[in-house]
Formats: C-alpha cells, sequence, structure tokens
C-alpha cells in the first residue's frame, strides 16, 4: 500500500512541476513581450525629422514580430496602437490582447495577457 501512495505522489509532483513549468513559461514570454513593446514604442515616439514615423500596421508588424521571438503568435487584431501628438511630447501606446492555453492531462487551462507600454518623447 505505501508503494501504491509513492507512486501516486510522485505522480501528482510531476504533474505539478510540469503544470507550474507551463504557466511560468508563458507568464515569463508575455513579461519578455512586455518590454519588447516598451522598445518598439520608445523607438517611434519622438524622432528627429530624418525619417517619417512609422504607420500603425508597421508598428504591430514589428510586435507581430518580436512576439514570435518568444513564441506568442498574435495576429494584428490583437495589437493597438494609440498615438497622441502633441507639439512637444509626442507619445506612442501599444497594447496587445491575447489569449494561450496551456494543455494539461485531462484538460486545459486558458492565460488572459494584457501587457501594454506607453512611451513618453523628449
Amino acid at each position: 500500500m505505501s508503494k501504491v501512495k509513492i507512486i501516486l505522489a510522485l505522480a501528482f509532483l510531476a504533474l505539478a512541476i510540469s503544470t507550474g513549468w507551463q504557466i511560468a513559461a508563458r507568464e515569463l514570454a508575455n513579461y519578455e513581450l512586455q518590454e519588447e513593446l516598451k522598445d518598439v514604442a520608445s523607438l517611434t515616439a519622438a524622432r528627429i525629422g530624418w525619417e517619417p514615423p512609422s504607420s500603425d500596421d508597421n508598428l504591430r508588424d514589428a510586435v507581430i514580430r518580436k512576439a514570435a521571438q518568444h513564441n506568442v503568435q498574435l495576429e494584428p487584431q490583437e495589437i493597438t496602437v494609440r498615438r497622441s501628438v502633441p507639439p512637444d511630447a509626442p507619445k506612442v501606446e501599444i497594447a496587445a490582447d491575447y489569449r494561450v492555453r496551456v494543455v494539461l492531462p485531462g484538460g486545459s487551462l486558458l492565460l488572459h495577457f494584457t501587457p501594454t507600454s506607453r512611451s513618453k518623447g523628449f
């Protein structure tokens, strides 16, 4: 009887570690994506006039490429770009709203993430 308990306890522990690992990996990818959003937004906030500002579609494409580097699959409709253009400090906010599924034995878990980042002009 004690061998059965040990086997069940080890199986439960392995399941808990596997689930925790998958969730932690998704959380880390979301954190890294949020940092990427911050970088993309800050690079487009203030220009010195050497090149025209990026379009919203170009920014969405850049975010999709950055997300793919972190194994996050985004669609353009999941990305929002907001601009405000005061003369002294232009601002860009890029936000994503997506869900990822964690597959577990006997079911799955849906995680919802909403990373966002604002950039402030100089």
